[in-house]
């Protein structure tokens, strides 16, 4: 029985994961003789902790992809959109707060400047 092309597919992705998983640890345990040698800073100890993170890094965004898939496809069922209620009536509109009335009376000044630049406005159309 031949296995489906999904299956190789994950095959393969996990396959690619283990190999990044080995080859991180193979680099961490180099960087840790590195550390434990006379020339060793502690630069290789960062190395040594930051190894084996960036070899679970290809397992985990596999993990999240498939996960993030899962949740995409049970959000298209049917099921979950036939039983969703939309209400007859729409949601109430926010009243509109009028615009409070100026306090003051216009200045006579401010008055006729509004009016100067109005003119100067009305020239230049």
């Amino acid at each position: 029985m031949p296995a489906s092309p999904v299956t190789l597919r994950r095959l393969g992705i996990a396959g690619v994961c283990l190999v990044s998983l080995a080859l991180c640890c193979g680099l961490a345990w180099w960087q840790w003789e590195r550390f434990s040698s006379a020339s060793g800073t502690f630069q290789n100890l960062g190395y040594v902790l930051q190894w084996p993170l960036f070899g679970l890094f290809p397992a985990f965004m596999f993990w999240r992809i498939r996960k993030l898939r899962r949740q995409a496809a049970e959000a298209d069922t049917p099921e979950r959109t036939a039983g969703t209620v939309v209400p007859e009536v729409p949601a109430p509109r926010r009243r509109r707060v009028p615009e409070p009335a100026p306090s003051a009376p216009e200045d006579d000044e401010l008055a006729a400047y509004n009016k100067y630049l109005r003119e100067l406005n009305a020239r230049d159309k």
